[in-house]
């Protein structure tokens, strides 16, 4: 295996035709589809299922592109460092936040990062946090951020801000502009039907372990994997929600809310970031980590005021 095929191969499975992804090699298909069949030939396996509208992924296709995309990004990440020794920082740094998160900072990291590294560029991927953990293992992404992470040797993490959770419930007739009531406790938690993302959304995984504490279960209403759509049924009377305030700081339904802090005990959430262990940083990322702690607890305790 060499990192040409490798590279074909990658390219192949993400635009599934070997049309597309020798136009966009700019190579001949005919050369295109002899080394990913080399490929194929050395490990043994059929990575991809041909047929008259372009490929599909096999079980070990599936495998090796995972594989694949991390190895082309940490030669590129390589190159980068080598490159950053001739003057400022150059190259790509690529960051994995959760949803909640990246709806309110997305911006604001894309106006900073261009400002501090002109020359540099920078992607932002969203995912629940524990895949962003997968990611970062995988070498899919540089940096992540990642709510209550389970250690794992793989994975070095920082605390980067705490945030209280609040039970969130329909304000009724009257609207809420300030959006906080009177505190909540926990145990009044458990009595009501919950708006909750699946498993393993490491909200609902701290708010269970949280009622398991104090010897509660969770009252699950309805399962959803969307926080504005949590946020329209809770409006709408289908339910209550467990949310940071940073989840309804710009949702339009915010007056229509009413958040109420949850105590005896106190649900505090950690967000942290995240870095590979097993990979060492390029400067870009160094710098990007630094960027990340003047920005983000900034830009997230915000949502209090």
């Amino acid at each position: 295996m060499n990192l040409k095929q490798l590279e074909y191969f990658v390219h192949v499975a993400e635009l599934g035709s070997f049309t597309r992804a020798a136009d966009h090699l700019r190579i001949a298909q005919p050369a295109l589809s002899r080394q990913v069949r080399q490929l194929e030939i050395e490990l043994r396996q059929n990575l991809l299922m041909r047929n008259g509208r372009g490929v599909t992924l096999t079980d070990a296709g599936r495998r090796l592109l995972d594989h694949g995309r991390g190895i082309l990004h940490q030669i590129a990440r390589a190159r980068e460092d080598l490159e950053e020794m001739r003057g400022a920082p150059v190259g790509h740094v690529t960051l994995g936040v959760p949803p909640t998160v990246g709806r309110l900072i997305t911006a604001t990291l894309v106006d900073e990062f261009r400002r501090r590294f002109p020359k540099a560029t920078l992607g932002i991927v969203e995912g629940l946090s524990v895949n962003v953990s997968e990611w970062l293992v995988s070498g899919r992404i540089d940096v992540g951020l990642v709510y209550n992470p389970t250690p794992t040797p793989a994975i070095e993490t920082k605390p980067l801000v705490s945030e209280p959770l609040y039970l969130i419930g329909p304000a009724g007739a009257k609207r809420t502009p300030q959006r906080v009531g009177p505190p909540v406790s926990l145990k009044e938690v458990a009595a009501h039907g919950l708006i909750v993302p699946s498993r393993p959304h490491a909200v609902r995984m701290f708010v269970e372990r949280g009622l398991a504490d104090i010897g509660e279960r969770i009252q699950v209403a309805l399962e959803i994997d969307g926080i504005p759509s949590i946020l329209d049924l809770v409006a709408r009377g289908h339910g209550f929600a467990v949310l940071s305030l940073n989840a309804i700081r710009r949702d339009p339904l915010r007056e229509r809310l009413l958040a109420r802090p949850i105590v005896k005990p106190r649900l505090i959430t950690t967000l942290t970031i995240a870095t590979s262990a097993q990979r060492p940083m390029t400067p870009l990322g160094k710098q990007m980590l630094a960027m990340l702690r003047d920005v983000v607890p900034r830009e997230l305790e915000d949502a209090g005021t």
